[in-house]
């Protein structure tokens, strides 16, 4: 099935149910309005020149009449390329002019940047408001009667295009084929099952949000859209609008368990809080399973493979929690979910024997087409029999269960010694002062890169910097402990990701050599 199958299956099941709604009731689309917006979008771009297959930016924040857009272009048969408006400019220029789009859905609050993307990428020949407060869209859709004809089913066809390499390394575009959604679907429904889903969405739906919104659509299920993560909005909209499930980033379930209503809320609605996206403070976790209950549910995967690599289920957490000898796997992240076959690889390609750390390496038909116009890149992510190599380190414990362990390219060498960032940034994320932490190498002459932990910490707290080392060295031993600590806040993408390598560039700007 292509991408808008899904979403015209729900409107076959439920024609009048809501479909995009905000969290206070407004700008609210059922199924059959937004059905008919679709086929008008699609007409439209066909209209003006833009084929199926050709590249086409949609430019918003948060809002119920977004994805709606998005689901236009697919109809259309384009590819979706997807824009943060937080993404300065520039990036969205860059972003743009590699995949070649010519056509871009753009809200008037990003119009001071889109002034810019005029002049940046000249292969754009359409440009469309979609939210004018005039005449919202209508003036540039099609007739309310218009019907876009099915595309050929192509299950590579490309049905979006996703920024990355903005915190690890240079800029990328992942070419996502129908194929790879129709699996994260179908894995999404096989290991959360759920009937009429309230799914509430207010990370960027650009990234995982919007891919988690997918099997949502399928099902028929309502989406409660808000336009930015704000706590005290979440937190009322679980209660008022009965939320079944949701997704956020660890640092918004951080912001939610730091907001003083989080305990007199009815939040009995839940029966999926999905977090990932990046790792995860084992603490913090414990206290998102007192507070929130048994609902919560972790995936791993990246944008190359997105979302279902593997899954740690409600269950799952429910039992680390309530068995002391299984309080481990909270450090996990699940086990390989029903479309992916996950192993751990030696650098020469050998399979990695249990609690041995190696490459994360995934075979499944999640995978992408490619990086976009960039077949050295794609090359080197492929390995043999069609897996995808996704540079990150882990391992597997006898039960079979995932533990992430760090970037490939985050490995910092001290001495002569191999140090995996990850689990010194779990041992300083265990301190209730840190807010986030990241831990880097920096230059030194002694050590080639010396350990060295930069430290978030929450609003009002404070820490000692030779506490914190100790910490360390008594968990992990005096290779691994950091031999300095600094205070100051992290640099962060436009979805909140710790910018590692920007913070990393930063000590070795001045150095002949990254190493």
């Amino acid at each position: 099935m292509q991408l808008i199958e899904f979403f015209d299956r729900g409107a076959e099941m439920a024609p009048e149910r809501l479909a995009f709604v905000d969290p206070d009731g407004g700008g609210a689309l059922t199924y059959a309005a937004a059905q008919v917006l679709t086929h008008r979008i699609a007409v439209a771009l066909h209209r003006d020149g833009i084929a199926p297959g050709t590249p086409v930016g949609v430019l918003s924040p948060n809002t119920p009449l977004v994805f709606p857009c998005v689901l236009g272009v697919a109809r259309a048969g384009c590819a979706w390329v997807a824009l943060n408006d937080r993404t300065p400019p520039q990036e969205l220029a860059g972003l743009l002019n590699l995949v070649g789009a010519e056509a871009l859905l753009y809200s008037v609050k990003s119009a001071a940047a889109v002034r810019r993307l005029r002049q940046a990428v000249p292969g754009l020949k359409l440009l469309v408001p979609i939210d004018d407060d005039a005449d919202p869209l209508s003036a540039w859709l099609a007739p309310p009667d218009a019907r876009a004809p099915a595309q050929p089913l192509d299950p590579e066809g490309i049905a979006g295009l996703f920024g990355t390499g903005g915190t690890t390394g240079r800029p990328k575009a992942v070419a996502l084929p129908h194929r790879a959604f129709e699996t994260m679907v179908h894995a999404f429904n096989s290991h959360l099952p759920e009937t009429d889903p309230v799914n509430l969405v207010a990370a960027p739906l650009t990234h995982a949000a919007g891919a988690a919104l997918v099997p949502v659509l399928g099902l028929a299920g309502t989406n409660v859209v808000h336009s930015s993560v704000d706590p005290a909005r979440i937190l009322s909209s679980i209660e008022e609008n009965r939320v079944t499930r949701l997704f956020l980033p660890p640092t918004a379930v951080y912001a939610l368990l730091d907001h003083p209503d989080v305990r007199t809320r009815d939040l009995s609605s839940l029966r999926y809080f999905l977090y990932g996206a990046a790792p995860i403070s084992v603490r913090r976790l414990t206290e998102a399973l007192e507070v929130f209950g048994p609902v919560m549910a972790q995936f791993y995967g990246q944008t190359e493979l997105p979302m279902m690599c593997s899954f740690l289920s409600p269950e799952e957490h429910a039992a680390a929690l309530a068995e002391p000898g299984l309080r481990h796997r909270l450090a996990s992240c699940g086990r390989p979910s029903l479309v992916a076959n996950v192993a751990i690889r030696a650098e020469d390609g050998s399979a990695c024997p249990v609690g041995e750390p190696g490459e994360i390496v995934v075979r499944s038909e999640l995978r992408m087409a490619g990086y976009h116009g960039d077949p050295e890149q794609t090359a080197a992510a492929h390995r043999p029999g069609g897996a995808i190599a996704t540079g990150d380190i882990g391992y597997r414990d006898a039960d079979g269960y995932l533990y992430i362990v760090d970037r490939k390219k985050d490995l910092i060498i001290s001495g002569g010694f191999n140090v995996f960032p990850g689990e010194i940034e779990q041992v300083l994320a265990a301190d209730p002062a840190v807010r986030d932490c990241a831990v880097i190498g920096v230059p030194d002459e002694k050590w080639g890169e010396r350990v060295t932990a930069v430290v978030e910490l929450r609003p009002g707290a404070q820490a000692d910097a030779d506490a914190l080392i100790a910490l360390c060295r008594e968990r992990l031993g005096p290779v691994k402990a950091p031999k300095q600590v600094l205070f100051r806040p992290l640099p962060r993408s436009a979805i909140g990701k710790v910018l590692k390598r920007a913070l990393r560039e930063e000590f070795w700007t001045e150095q002949p050599r990254r190493v």
